[in-house]
């Protein structure tokens, strides 16, 4: 036998598949490109039957449509602020919350457990009535009165069944670590402190990431909600849009104005999520 030369079977190198983030990522552009020109071609048509329908003496309907546009555009805009500031209250509530259901002390456990049930079941108008009627118009501070504007209301009643539904995404993130990682931790002499924000955490972040921005699309559609309490918002303009011009075909295209705008913001958060939970391979 030659040296350096064997008759035993070898191996051949493996090489390794290329990673999911790309194609993770460009398929649910194409596929949100492709839905987004169904919603447009509907909108074009029914702006054309409008066109169809409308007065002859009267202005068209694409002309009105545009007029109206801009200011629905910003109500969509006020819609997009009041989610931004709901999610970012309810996330640093849920995230405490969601922490105390794991502690070892059961009151608070328990505590934690019961605001975050009680929260996540309650309906979401409820809560925003709640909090429209129920907290102070203006507070009184060493001699100075403070306005407590319906849209700050808004925000809080909208923030607290996102605080429960975080608080339970934080809880689930938690307790999908192996338990090894707490032992492990337990034998270097690791605080509980320092194991859950050093060890555990950073590693649930990518597991509670997926559903927190499922949540937020969720939110994001359900601020139209503020207008039936008597805040104005996209929803808002887009009724009063269509009293003033007293046009009932413009219904349907002021509507699809409105859906389109929101299906354009909201389909690509919800699409990236499944494109993250495949790639950080989060098992539903």
């Amino acid at each position: 036998m030659r040296s350096g030369s064997t008759d035993l079977p070898v191996l051949k190198p493996f090489r390794a598949p290329a990673p999911i983030a790309p194609s993770g990522f460009a398929a649910p552009v194409m596929l949100s490109s492709g839905t987004l020109a169904v919603f447009v071609i509907l909108f074009g048509a029914s702006l054309a039957l409008a066109q169809v329908a409308a007065r002859p003496a009267g202005e068209g309907a694409v002309t009105v449509l545009l007029r109206w546009a801009p200011l629905i555009f910003q109500g969509f805009l006020f819609n997009i602020l009041i989610s931004f500031l709901s999610m970012a209250l309810g996330t640093v509530v849920g995230v405490l919350v969601g922490i105390a259901q794991v502690s070892l002390l059961a009151p608070v456990r328990k505590t934690a457990w019961g605001v975050t049930q009680f929260f996540r079941n309650a309906p979401w108008l409820v809560l925003l009535f709640y909090a429209m009627f129920l907290l102070p118009f203006e507070f009184r501070m060493f001699g100075i009165t403070i306005a407590f504007p319906a849209w700050v209301k808004a925000v809080i009643g909208l923030a607290l069944p996102v605080a429960a539904n975080v608080s339970e995404i934080v809880r689930g993130g938690i307790k999908s670590i192996p338990a090894g990682q707490w032992e492990s931790a337990d034998a270097l002499a690791f605080t509980r402190a320092q194991t859950l924000w050093m060890i555990i955490l950073p590693q649930a972040f990518k597991r509670m990431l997926p559903p927190w921005m499922n949540l937020y699309a969720i939110l994001t559609m359900a601020t139209t909600l503020i207008s039936v309490v008597g805040i104005q918002d996209a929803l808002s303009v887009t009724r009063a849009a269509l009293i003033a011009e007293s046009r009932p075909e413009l219904m349907i295209p002021m509507y699809l104005l409105l859906l389109l705008m929101f299906f354009a913001y909201c389909y690509p958060i919800a699409r990236a999520t499944l494109a993250l939970e495949r790639r950080f391979n989060v098992k539903a």
